[in-house]
């Protein structure tokens, strides 16, 4: 390997990139068989990374995507921190990771990270075992992308099906197409072409390490429950998060932005009690927009996030702030 090769380090923490089936055409129940690779095992099986950087595994726990939370976006965290200073050559970091709470560490990264190297979150829709999987070329892609001088501060990627998207903006959209994620609003920011890695634009919202919010020290997040709109919804489970202790209410309301009758009475009466309420809306796409009614009743604007993406941004804001004003500007910043 030529020394000069960018060196990129690879944590991998499971999901179906490291899942191997119970033969070549087990592209969908592979989880029965058990068998996970570890970060090591899934760089072997992509002998051709070398042609592109020199990139070691980071071991870390593999984790069903479907169990990931704070403490393995905490530990992340370290662990990018970690990295950077003991390597000082590092070009960039990828995670391996499932799809189906991507979006979401990808995010809580974005705002969290302290460190400037790129950091690009991969997976896969098939699994490392399947014919056609889509494994090997999104991790050479993600590894591309991360030893790229244009990756530098646009804060953490996400890389599949040879589409570079933002943090903040992408969303998985559909439960098994290769080309599941997707920036509704805005488009990729890029994308890894077999010749050159190609980028077309650059989020404007701040990302990480220029962020005022600090998770390395905390032992959790303030509760921060989104509680989702349908027909006839009664606010039973608005009372419910209430009564469980939740600081903060994400309404992932009807388009354009707001819930039932009853669920804005509901709203308002955990208001009453404490409880910040952020409205956003079910569709996936669009501002919202706070009329003179609701702004007279405290709800705040989740802008154009996704329910999911402004929970975990509320979550954090609690961590800095209560005030109205200064939660409408960090809504408005990031």
């Amino acid at each position: 390997m030529d020394r000069r090769a960018p060196r990129i380090a690879f944590i991998g923490t499971g999901g179906t990139m490291a899942s191997l089936g119970r033969g070549p055409l087990d592209i969908q129940d592979y989880g029965v068989a058990g068998q996970v690779l570890d970060a090591a095992a899934i760089l072997a099986r992509v002998p051709e990374l070398v042609q592109v950087a020199d990139v070691f595994p980071v071991p870390f726990s593999t984790v069903i995507s479907s169990h990931i939370g704070f403490k393995e976006w905490r530990a992340l965290a370290l662990e990018c921190e970690r990295l950077v200073a003991a390597e000082p050559e590092l070009a960039g970091i990828v995670i391996g990771h499932g799809t189906s709470t991507m979006e979401e560490t990808a995010y809580l990264l974005s705002l969290t990270l302290k460190v400037a190297v790129p950091v690009v979150m991969v997976g896969a829709q098939r699994p490392a075992s399947a014919l056609s999987s889509d494994m090997g070329m999104n991790l050479l892609n993600a590894v591309r992308v991360a030893a790229s001088p244009a990756a530098r501060g646009l804060g953490v990627l996400v890389l599949l099906n040879d589409e570079i998207h933002a943090a903040r903006d992408v969303s998985k959209t559909s439960t098994w197409r290769l080309q599941t994620f997707r920036t509704p609003d805005f488009g990729a920011l890029g994308h890894a072409d077999g010749d050159r890695v190609a980028f077309y634009r650059r989020p404007l919202r701040r990302v990480a390490p220029e962020t005022e919010f600090d998770i390395r020290s905390l032992p959790a997040l303030p509760r921060v429950d989104i509680a989702y709109s349908h027909a006839d919804a009664d606010g039973t489970a608005i009372r419910a998060f209430v009564a469980a202790g939740a600081q903060g209410i994400v309404s992932a309301g009807f388009a354009p932005g707001s819930g039932t009758p009853a669920e804005v009475e509901a709203l308002r009466q955990a208001m009453a009690s404490g409880v910040v309420v952020v409205q956003s809306t079910r569709v996936g796409s669009g501002r919202v927009v706070i009329g003179e009614r609701m702004g007279r009743d405290g709800f705040l604007s989740a802008d154009n996030l996704t329910p999911q993406k402004a929970r975990i941004l509320l979550a954090l804001a609690l961590t800095v702030t209560r005030d109205p004003a200064e939660l409408t500007r960090i809504f408005e910043s990031y």
